[in-house]
């Protein structure tokens, strides 16, 4: 039987590599937005401690200086976390550029790879059919041979 090569191999392959490398933007983008949501949360949480101070600063003796800092961090805080909101969306938004060539990618893959089967498919029927044909001739050389051999006469 013959050895079954796929001329279009190297595409494949090729297809392949862009693939991981797709998946391993895409987890990098994925990584770059979990990291952006921490600081964001991070924000927030350094916004709620001050919400927290100036409670403080209001109930006991009060310190106007401290009241006004305090106000003006929590003001400060308010600009972070729009800031911070950019940069989430924008993490957001390569995300799903990854996302979607990672799945064009993948879907390129899964063509190639549907039309390697193909190929093998059509690959094992010429075989097959290659096969039948040797057996034929086998058995037609065979036939002949014991024609030959048995005087050369034909029976009627």
């Amino acid at each position: 039987m013959a050895r079954f090569r796929y001329s279009m191999q190297s595409i494949l392959n090729i297809k392949l590599k862009m693939e991981t490398q797709a998946k391993q933007e895409f987890s990098a983008a994925r990584a770059a937005l979990d990291e952006e949501e921490e600081r964001l949360q991070a924000l927030f949480a350094r916004k709620a401690g001050y919400e927290e101070e100036a409670e403080g600063l209001l109930a006991g003796i009060l310190d106007l200086r401290a009241i006004e800092e305090n106000k003006m961090a929590m003001v400060c805080m308010d600009n972070y976390i729009a800031e911070q909101r950019i940069q989430v969306t924008r993490a957001e938004q390569k995300l799903e550029q990854a996302r979607e060539r990672l799945t064009e990618v993948m879907m390129e893959r899964k063509t190639h790879e549907t039309l390697k089967e193909k190929a093998f498919q059509q690959f094992l029927m010429d075989e097959k059919r290659q096969e039948s044909k040797e057996i034929d001739e086998l058995t037609s050389y065979t036939y002949g041979q014991k024609r030959k051999g048995s005087g050369g006469s034909v029976p009627a």
